[in-house]
């Protein structure tokens, strides 16, 4: 980000950085930031065949297969209840629930994003448990896990789609609710395939199995590594972080990490780098303060991708080249919300278009 660019933004008031979810904040991230050569990025995550969601070939003749027979396929008892469910329409409807002026700064797609991720990042490679199967972040058990404080406003806002869609599980509808969140806020398209199962309280996971925000880099690799990620997946990721902010009566810690918290850019990147971060001074847990303003905060744990130098090689790249950066996120994404799930051997995988 230009020196003048990084200024100017500082000047903006809260009030000022609500985007419109769903049309705005793309716009705003594409006249923001000006293209950069595409990286060819990391190892493909390899997935099964893709459905492209929308109105294309497929989708047409879904629609003419659907008039002769859909009647059966889903009335048939028989049929799983996630092939029951339309999830065109499930994007669709999750995406009109994102923008509320009166919630945060404008959208619930940051809080839908990290529903997504703290379902999905409980997994443990090597005893194979957690992870978004199950849908467990809902019971009271999980939800309670001082790192989820303030999810329930993004379970609270789904659950009316559960009842319009009761076919769906709520582990799919969680880690949907993410993708729609990170493409509608501008970000890039997310794979994602259904057929998680719900499971009960007793297969909640024990507390402290996502990061701790006070902690550094050892710790970050530490939580990490366990669920099978290496360092550039996980600083992709923290990519993330461009979007919502911190609130003191949830995380302890206070502000968001830029100028435009609704919009899925490369600006924590960019302003990790180009900013001067410094203690802030007040009676909360220790966290960072742009000097500049003071507006913006890094988390103890972010400024690890600063200092650490095998983080940083990639918080540089990705600072100077967005699509390199979106196309790291997406896999690295897309594999996070499928760690330990069994999916049916004919769960297609869906790559759904925009609303704009």
């Amino acid at each position: 980000m230009s020196l003048s660019l990084r200024l100017a933004s500082r000047n903006l008031t809260r009030s000022s950085l609500r985007v419109p979810a769903r049309i705005s904040a793309r716009t705003f991230a594409t006249q923001q930031v000006h293209q950069q050569q595409q990286s060819s990025g990391s190892k493909q995550f390899k997935m099964p065949r893709t459905t492209k969601a929308g109105p294309g070939a497929g989708v047409l003749g879904a629609i003419a297969l659907g008039a002769v027979a859909g009647w059966y396929f889903y009335s048939n008892e028989t049929t799983p209840s996630w092939k029951k469910v339309n999830y065109n329409s499930v994007y669709k409807d999750i995406a009109g629930l994102l923008e509320d002026e009166d919630y945060d700064d404008g959208s619930y797609g940051p809080v839908f994003v990290r529903l997504a991720w703290h379902a999905s990042g409980t997994y443990d490679k090597k005893t194979r448990t957690g992870g978004s199967d199950g849908g467990t972040i809902r019971h009271t058990a999980e939800a309670g896990h001082g790192a989820n404080n303030g999810l329930e406003h993004a379970r609270d806002r789904l659950e009316p789609l559960k009842k319009q869609y009761p076919n769906i599980s709520y582990a799919d509808l969680y880690t949907l609710a993410g993708v729609v969140a990170v493409q509608e806020l501008g970000g890039p398209t997310v794979r994602w395939r259904p057929g998680r199962e719900d499971k009960t309280e007793a297969d909640c996971t024990p507390d402290g199995r996502l990061p701790d925000a006070a902690q550094g880099a050892d710790h970050v690799r530490d939580i990490f590594y366990r669920m099978g990620f290496n360092d550039q997946e996980i600083a992709a990721l923290v990519g993330a972080h461009a979007l919502g902010r911190c609130h003191t009566s949830r995380s302890g810690f206070d502000g968001p990490w830029n100028a435009s918290p609704t919009s899925f850019t490369n600006f924590f990147y960019t302003e990790l780098l180009n900013s001067t971060w410094v203690p802030k001074k007040w009676n909360g847990p220790f966290q960072y303060v742009d000097k500049e303003s003071g507006q913006f905060m890094m988390l103890p744990a972010d400024m690890a991708f600063k200092k650490d130098s095998e983080f940083r090689k990639y918080v540089e790249k990705y600072a100077a080249d967005q699509d390199a950066f979106f196309e790291d996120f997406a896999k690295a994404f897309s594999k996070l919300l499928e760690l330990g799930v069994k999916f049916p051997e004919d769960a297609p995988v869906y790559e759904f278009k925009t609303l704009e």
